[in-house]
C-alpha cells in the first residue's frame, strides 16, 4: 500500500482526488471532454507541526476539506453546466455551504436532542434517554441519505463517489489505472466521510450517556460543544480502522456497518465515471513525481486542462 493516503469526494460530473502537496478535479464536460484543473495545497493544515497532532488534525482536515470540497464543487458546476462566464463561487459559495452547516448541525445534532428532552419525562432510565436520541439521530441520517439517493442527478454523484473508491483502492493494491482493472475492485473504502459519520452517531452516543441526563436546554448546549471533540476521535478512529482494516477481524467487524452504510452512498459507476476517477488520480501523481509527465490521460480519452479550448 502506498505510503500516503490518497482520498478525494465526489463532485458534479466528476471527481476530487487529494495528495499530499497537490489537489485536482476532473469534470466530464457537455462535449464529452474530461477538463482537469489541478492546484497545490496551500492550508496551513499541511504546513503547521502542531495542526497535524492527533485529534487536533481531524477537526483541521475536516476543515480544509470542507474548503477543498466546495472549491471543487463550484468549479465542477461551471464546467458540469457550462456556466464559466457567471461563476457560482465567491460568498453565494460560502453562504451556501454555512447555511448547509448550519442546517445539517440542526437536523441531526440539535433536533434529536430536542425530541429526545421533550420525551425524557416519560423515560425512567439517562441510559435509555441517551441511546433513543442516538437511536433518532441514526435513523435521521440513514434516512436522508436514503431519500436523496432517490434523485437522478444524486445518483449520478454517488456513482462518480463510487468510482472515486474504486479508483483509490486499485491504486492501493497495485493495480493498473485503467478501466477495465478499476472496476473490479469494490465501490466502498474504510476512509469514506460516510463512516466517518456513522462514528460521530456511536461516539455522541457514549459521551453523551457520561455526561448523565441534563435539562433540555443543558442538553442542546452540551450537543453543540462536543462536535469538535466527537469529531477528533471519529477521525482519529476511521484511521485507525483504515491502517488495521486487513490486519484484525476485530477491526474489519467494527468496520463493518460504515461499509454497509457506503451502499446508500455509492452506485456502481459505468466506464466514463472509472475513466474521469482515474483522470483525476493520475494528475495528483504526475504532479507528485509518481507519474511521469504526460501519463495523466487515457488511451481514447480527450483530456484537457482547464482554460483549454476546442479547435
Amino acid at each position: 500500500m502506498p505510503s500516503f493516503n490518497y482520498g478525494g469526494q465526489a463532485v458534479l460530473e466528476g471527481v476530487m482526488m487529494r495528495g499530499e502537496h497537490d489537489w485536482a478535479v476532473a469534470v466530464r464536460d457537455p462535449n464529452g471532454h474530461i477538463v482537469v484543473r489541478r492546484e497545490p495545497l496551500t492550508a496551513a493544515v499541511y504546513r503547521s507541526k502542531w495542526l497535524k497532532l492527533p485529534f487536533v488534525r481531524g477537526l483541521t482536515s475536516l476543515w480544509d476539506s470542507l474548503g477543498l470540497g466546495l472549491s471543487a464543487l463550484v468549479w465542477s458546476a461551471d464546467v458540469a453546466l457550462e456556466e464559466e462566464e457567471e461563476s457560482l463561487s465567491g460568498p453565494l459559495a460560502w453562504g451556501t455551504m454555512a447555511l448547509s452547516l448550519g442546517l445539517g448541525v440542526g437536523l441531526f445534532v440539535l433536533l434529536p436532542a430536542f425530541l429526545t428532552g421533550l420525551a425524557d419525562r416519560y423515560v425512567a432510565s439517562g441510559l435509555v434517554s441517551n441511546l433513543i436520541e442516538g437511536a433518532i439521530r441514526l435513523g435521521l441520517l440513514v434516512g436522508y441519505m436514503a431519500a436523496i439517493g432517490t434523485m437522478p442527478d444524486i445518483r449520478r454523484v454517488f456513482a462518480y463517489h463510487g468510482a472515486e473508491h474504486k479508483t483509490i483502492n486499485a491504486y492501493e493494491h497495485g493495480a493498473e489505472l485503467t478501466p477495465e482493472a478499476v472496476s473490479a475492485y469494490p465501490r466502498e473504502h474504510t476512509r469514506c466521510g460516510t463512516g466517518f459519520l456513522l462514528g460521530v452517531v456511536v461516539i455522541m452516543v457514549v459521551l453523551s450517556t457520561l455526561m448523565g441526563r441534563p435539562s433540555l436546554l443543558v442538553r442542546l448546549a452540551t450537543r453543540i460543544l462536543l462536535i469538535p471533540v466527537v469529531a477528533g476521535i471519529a477521525y482519529e478512529l476511521l484511521k485507525l480502522n483504515a491502517r488495521l482494516y486487513e490486519k484484525s477481524a476485530v477491526v474489519r467487524a467494527m468496520a463493518a456497518p460504515g461499509l454497509a452504510l457506503q451502499k446508500l452512498t455509492t452506485r456502481e459507476p459505468d466506464k466514463r465515471m472509472l475513466e474521469v476517477g482515474i483522470v483525476a488520480l493520475k494528475t495528483v501523481l504526475v504532479s507528485e513525481g509518481l507519474l511521469a509527465e504526460g501519463e495523466e490521460g487515457l488511451p481514447g480519452s480527450d483530456v484537457r486542462l482547464a482554460g483549454e479550448q476546442d479547435a
